[in-house]
């Protein structure tokens, strides 16, 4: 097949090309209760195939791309077709000339673990047995859950020379959790994993259960100020990925963040922690054929590289470094249960956290959260947070206890003082 896109690739005159051949082999299971109800398994082979067109304009030289997928299925006249008119728009969006990433040629590299080498049904048995492991009370029990397994073959190519594969896999689902009594309430929850994580998927629907009963007798009693808020998991995770957007290429270049290399990017005032963050490279190359590595992003609060793209990195003059999809943040300090000593308030879960990166505001509305003073522990709902992360990030803490996602590696909890609640009464 890669023949013969070549070939129609050639007889459209396309010479500036990328082809990423992906192979994905899939095991999903979706359950009703403790019941699995459906089974399914896909292996699907695609060519995503990216046509570069180098136009003038007002005496400027300029490159536009644009990409289309093709199948195994067609033909010889359709590949030529739809890479003609990938050729065709391609000339509309096109941005000033820049240079392609430089041709790699190296041996596929082979990911390890049992996640992708063991058969996928027997792991994704396993990831069921762990998603249902804490699910034995009947006042809140799990009414739904999907399971996937992923397992790829990546090949990249390009006119410049590029040839390189790897393989990878991972593991992703929801549940919903329900408690009926004293209130019929749901919580919809995600995971992602990079391995057979199974203890981390049974600590995460143990707490998801405990999350849903307190939500079941949450009272409206929020009351509006400033409180210092607690987040977890997620959330935090959501608050931290504004330092990877802002130090981003392609934000920089426009120059909607005006951040470069050396920037106390978290203030020159740090009474609480100085962050350390890096950037994990989950795959050894970039969709565009990038070698990636993990890359120091925060130290003690100080931006030490800028990444992105082969385009927006090339504007800016800097190597290229592919997009990460992975944040991990090093700091540490109290438990979780110190760090939540003292009045506040443990927001739990939202109807939608959100995390602006152009304005540095975080959110969301509350479907569950704690209202701590001293001993005592409120379960409450409604109401919404609002913060600013540039107001607060200087006095940030987090928990020793830490928390693991595909997209995530950090403490567990993060207290942010001085939030803006808006309470039931508004």
């Amino acid at each position: 097949m890669i023949d013969r896109i070549k070939s129609a690739l050639s007889d459209c005159g396309i010479n500036l090309w990328r082809i990423n051949d992906n192979t994905e082999e899939t095991a999903e299971l979706f359950f009703v209760k403790k019941q699995l109800d459906t089974r399914r398994f896909k292996d699907v082979r695609k060519f995503q195939v990216t046509v570069f067109r180098d136009v003038k304009k007002d005496g400027a030289s300029l490159r536009g791309f644009t990409s289309v997928t093709l199948l195994e299925s067609m033909s010889d006249g359709q590949l030529r077709e739809e890479l003609k008119n990938a050729y065709y728009a391609a000339q509309f969006a096109a941005n000033p000339t820049y240079e392609l990433p430089d041709p790699l040629k190296a041996p596929i590299k082979e990911q390890t673990g049992e996640l992708c080498e063991s058969p996928l049904m027997e792991s994704a048995g396993r990831m069921a047995k762990a998603l249902f492991a804490a699910d034995g009370q009947s006042d809140a029990f799990i009414n739904s859950a999907e399971i996937f397994l992923v397992r790829r073959r990546r090949r990249i190519l390009s006119s410049e020379g590029t040839d390189v594969s790897y393989t990878d896999a991972k593991v992703n689902g929801e549940f919903v959790v329900q408690c009926r009594e004293p209130e019929d309430v749901e919580i919809h929850n995600t995971f992602s994993y990079n391995s057979l994580d199974a203890e981390a998927l049974m600590k995460k629907v143990h707490e998801a259960l405990s999350f849903v009963r307190d939500r079941a007798r949450a009272k409206r009693i929020l009351k509006s100020g400033k409180y210092d808020v607690v987040l977890s998991g997620d959330a935090v995770a959501s608050v931290l990925s504004y330092y990877d957007s802002r130090s981003s290429a392609h934000m920089i270049y426009p120059k909607y963040s005006t951040w470069q290399v050396g920037d106390s990017v978290q203030g020159e005032d740090i009474p609480g922690a100085k962050l350390d963050i890096d950037l994990c490279a989950t795959e050894p190359y970039s969709e565009e054929g990038i070698p990636m590595e993990d890359l120091p992003l925060l130290r003690e609060g100080k931006l030490q590289a800028l990444h992105g793209s082969n385009r927006f990195c090339r504007y800016l003059g800097i190597k290229p470094t592919g997009m990460y999809r992975k944040l991990r943040c090093e700091n540490t300090g109290k438990s979780f249960e110190e760090l939540k000593k003292g009045p506040c308030l443990w927001a739990v879960t939202f109807s939608n956290f959100d995390m602006d990166a152009m304005s540095g505001h975080f959110g969301g509305e509350i479907r569950l959260a704690y209202l701590i003073d001293g001993d005592s522990v409120t379960p409450v709902t409604g109401g919404s947070i609002n913060g600013s992360l540039l107001e607060t990030q200087g006095n940030l803490q987090f928990s020793s206890d830490r928390y693991e996602a595909a997209d995530y590696s950090g403490p567990y909890g993060l207290r942010i003082n001085g939030v803006n609640v808006a309470g039931t009464d508004d």
